[in-house]
């Protein structure tokens, strides 16, 4: 849902910010490479420090580039496998900063390992649902199902949730437990989403392989 309606919404709100972008000279790349470098730093930086609302303030700042690049790409016609490639790559590098940032918070200073295993666990889980549906599509497959909890809901759900935990430290009582509901949220989302996917392949890959048994069949039959 988010990724239908809302990346349309923003898309055309930055689109006159792409464009001044591109009249300065600055590449799609360079943004995908800002961006992501943006929200590492946020994310490493301000989270392990328990510092949720600075850090999501900053990592959302620079988080907008995965729709600024794209945005760049087709006003200048130049969409390329590359740059689908890299920006690919890039938001799993950025999803793994910011997961990894709670886990290091809750390893050290929030000190709960349950809560440092559940960031974890939606580090890695996010990064196979993302891997389900490329290898999927890299056989052939559709994987025709969104899925529970995609990346753009896994990443509003956690950021919303660590912005508005962040709040605690400027004397709103009792927010800071938004944090670790939305960590449990995002996990069993992902897992549930992961399942949905491997059941999507699976079905797929067996109708595609009684498809082809079935013409290949047609085709002994029509050699007689």
């Amino acid at each position: 849902m988010l990724n239908k309606y809302a990346r349309a919404f923003f898309t055309r709100v930055l689109t006159p910010f792409a464009a001044f972008l591109i009249r300065r000279g600055v590449s799609p790349d360079t943004v995908t490479l800002i961006g992501t470098a943006g929200v590492v730093a946020g994310a490493l930086v301000f989270y392990p420090m328990g510092e949720f609302f600075w850090g999501t303030v900053v990592i959302t700042l620079f988080v907008f580039s995965d729709l600024v690049d794209g945005n760049m790409a087709r006003q200048l016609g130049r969409s390329s496998r590359w740059g689908a490639f890299l920006d690919s790559t890039l938001d799993r590098v950025a999803d793994g900063a910011i997961f990894g940032g709670f886990a290091l918070w809750y390893a050290g200073g929030g000190n709960d390992n349950v809560l440092c295993a559940v960031s974890i666990f939606c580090l890695a889980s996010g990064q196979v649902v993302s891997y389900t549906k490329a290898r999927g599509e890299s056989i052939g497959l559709p994987v025709a199902v969104n899925g529970l909890v995609e990346r753009a809901e896994r990443l509003v759900v956690s950021l919303v949730a660590a912005g508005f935990a962040g709040l605690h430290k400027f004397g709103v009582p009792g927010i800071q437990y938004l944090l670790p509901i939305a960590l449990w949220i995002v996990a069993v989302g992902s897992l549930v989403t992961l399942i949905q996917r491997v059941v999507t392949v699976r079905r797929e890959s067996a109708e595609a392989e009684a498809a082809a048994a079935g013409q290949g069949a047609r085709g002994s039959e029509a050699a007689k």
